[in-house]
């Protein structure tokens, strides 16, 4: 080896060591959603479902009231009239239950009233889902 490239290769590895010392940590600009649902977010894709369902408890609309929904067994509001699809479905709204039927609610549960027809977007669901496990 030439002294040249030798001292170059001791240039080099220099440099890389003070980059290396100097980098800091990235800093968090905000709330990442890549598995879980952002409270926000899902606050604000709620606005679709205000038009027939409440947050508050005991009122309901066109649909039933989702206050506290993340547990509760579907068909389970008193005063609402379920559909009898709905009303036998066996279903617990967990929050997969949630994010599955979410997607397309004719589909999971074939002669519910629900005339939505779904959320596409993956992340869209997690979203509202974390946003409902509030209302309670």
């Amino acid at each position: 080896m030439t002294t040249i490239t030798l001292r170059l290769g001791l240039i080099a590895c220099g440099l890389l060591s003070v980059t290396a010392c100097s980098r800091s940590e990235p800093k968090e600009t905000g709330p990442v959603a890549l598995h879980a649902g952002v409270v926000e977010d899902g606050r604000r894709a709620f606005g679709q479902c205000r038009s027939c369902h409440a947050i508050e408890a005991g009122v309901n609309r066109v649909g039933p009231s989702l206050h506290a929904v993340v547990g509760r067994k579907a068909g389970g509001v008193p005063g609402y009239s379920y559909s009898k699809a709905m009303a036998a479905s066996g279903l617990v709204w967990t929050e997969e239950a949630l994010e599955s039927y979410l997607e397309n609610p004719r589909t999971h549960v074939p002669g519910t009233k629900m005339s939505f027809a779904g959320i596409d977007d993956a992340q869209r669901r997690k979203d509202v889902v974390a946003y409902l496990k509030t209302l309670s």
